[in-house]
């Protein structure tokens, strides 16, 4: 939990943050990575801020709006006033550039349609102010859509830029109240405090610029370094707390934030185009194999709740649906035999001279997920599965998980706080986790599932707010009862931060929000490189 922070709030201040993972790309719809929304999320702003505790939507940079009855024409009126970092206006007619790139995508520069907008058609400057967004269907996620990272604002500059340039944290130009200062690719990125900044939303209001002068981020991919750091006064906040950390920092005095992501739980993502795993059977038992209290009680904390659904307790929507993800050794053994997969004397399941075999990667992103690899391939030893945990390089294993044949199995979570977050997950145009025929991979000629792809559509298109959770439920159920994946635990995101870090904030799924934070002793030590 977040410390209250006693005293009088002090301007000044450079505040060291160490990530484990460098930012990959910062055009906002790829904000969903950790690294990259940890870095936009101080850069730029949105047109709508949901708040964290409540997720009611409030205004940001739109003053006000109005919705259509059908959920096909939103209407956004555009606090005057606001400006990018480059000193260009940030008006309605930018407004209407930025959706129309992250509606439809853009070719040409190779910038993808944004995963959190759907059904998008065009957009219609109204006045230099106002901006209205049509729809080919009604599209009622669309409004918490425009407060997420992926719905950043950034000027007519950046929008030019292709996708690849948009590694560069310097060539992002955005509204927000840091700056980008200086980078070193892969290892550093500095931010200093914009001095005119004065367009905060509402829980902020008032405030002007940041308390901070300026954020120094730091690449540490080594958690025993980053935890080191952070105790010994070389840094004031970290990101990726391990489970086996946290008792050590919490000891010490330290405060531990363990934010909610509130998606879709972390866990294992079939995928049925490899002809093993098509077999509902032996998704099922695989699923009843997987004896998810010992992960959660080997390897993580109370934070870590274990998985009652396909999402997060504190998810819009969650549905309690652990009768149908209980730990049954004899009935998986008895799917696998009714499947056809027999024990050989090795002590391994076969069918037709074929071992029952299959290969699944380490997420990086995600907390221990190799260690849990590894027990769960264990815990399916004991039934008689093989579970390779492979190793590879960056493009590599990218390469791998668009193959089936090569990576039946994969690890999954997808943060948001909105029902759409499901179709965000499964739907071909989006992740597609599944990888079904016409997504994301080109190995796949026969696997669709347009049962589950209509469900995704109707939660995405239900205008009734009632309506749309009841086919949200139904739609998570569908999914589990298909055994398409394996909810294994609640993911946080769990950072730390020294005791003279006060106000410290979160958007709606866990990401930092430096603005309003401060520092009790700013000109304390001077911070070197960890």
């Amino acid at each position: 939990a977040a410390p209250a922070g006693g005293g009088a709030p002090v301007a000044g201040g450079t505040l060291i943050y160490l990530e484990k993972q460098p930012h990959r790309n910062l055009y906002p719809p790829a904000g969903g990575f950790y690294p990259n929304g940890g870095i936009l999320n101080q850069i730029t702003d949105r047109l709508t801020w949901q708040d964290p505790r409540t997720l009611r939507i409030l205004p940001w940079i739109a003053q006000s709006w109005t919705v259509n009855d059908a959920y096909t024409e939103f209407t956004f009126h555009i606090r005057r006033g606001v400006t990018f970092s480059d000193g260009t206006p940030l008006d309605a007619a930018v407004v209407a550039r930025n959706f129309d790139i992250y509606g439809k995508g853009d070719r040409a520069l190779k910038l993808p349609p944004s995963e959190v907008i759907n059904n998008y058609d065009h957009s219609e400057v109204v006045d230099p102010y106002t901006v209205r967004f049509y729809f080919t269907r009604s599209s009622p996620g669309f409004l918490q859509g425009t407060s997420v990272i992926g719905s950043g604002l950034v000027s007519l500059a950046t929008l030019r830029r292709p996708f690849d340039d948009m590694g560069k944290a310097t060539a992002i130009v955005g509204s927000g109240p840091f700056v980008v200062s200086h980078e070193i690719l892969g290892k550093e990125v500095d931010l200093v405090a914009r001095g005119d900044y004065a367009w905060a939303p509402p829980p902020f209001a008032g405030q002007g610029r940041a308390r901070l002068d300026a954020i120094r981020i730091l690449v540490v991919p080594e958690d025993s370094i980053r935890i080191g750091a952070l105790l010994a006064g070389q840094a004031d906040f970290i990101r990726q707390v391990e489970a086996y950390d946290e008792e050590q920092v919490a000891l010490r005095g330290y405060d531990l934030y363990a934010q909610s992501t509130r998606g879709v739980d972390n866990g294992l993502a079939f995928r049925p185009e490899n002809p093993i795993v098509a077999d509902l059977r032996v998704r099922q038992a695989l699923l009843h194999a997987t004896d998810r209290k010992e992960i959660a009680d080997t390897l993580y904390s109370v934070h870590y709740p274990v998985a009652r659904g396909l999402l997060a307790g504190t998810a819009a929507g969650f549905t309690d649906l652990s009768p149908l993800l209980t730990y049954d050794p004899a009935l998986a053994r008895h799917l696998l035999d009714e499947a056809g997969w027999r024990l050989g004397p090795d002590g391994l399941r076969y069918r037709d001279g074929q071992k029952l075999v299959l290969g699944v990667h380490e997420s990086l992103p995600q907390p221990q997920s190799k260690t849990m690899l590894e027990l769960i391939a264990q815990q399916w030893r004991r039934m008689g599965v093989q579970l390779n945990v492979m190793s590879g390089s960056a493009a590599g294993v990218i390469l791998d998980n668009l193959n089936p044949l090569r990576a039946p199995v994969a690890p999954a979570e997808v943060g948001r706080a909105d029902p759409d977050v499901v179709k965000s997950m499964f739907y071909p145009r989006n992740r597609d986790m599944l990888l079904q025929r016409g997504g994301q991979s080109t190995k796949v000629h026969h696997f669709l599932d347009p049962a589950l792809n209509g469900q995704l559509d109707a939660v995405a298109s239900a205008t009734d707010p009632a309506e749309r959770l009841r086919l949200l439920q139904g739609v998570q159920a569908y999914i589990l009862q298909q055994a398409y994946y394996i909810p294994i635990f609640e993911e946080p995101q769990v950072y730390a931060g020294a005791r003279n870090v006060r106000a410290m904030a979160f958007e709606a799924v866990g990401r930092p929000w430096f603005y309003p934070a401060w520092l009790a002793r700013p000109a304390g030590r001077q911070a070197g490189r960890p």
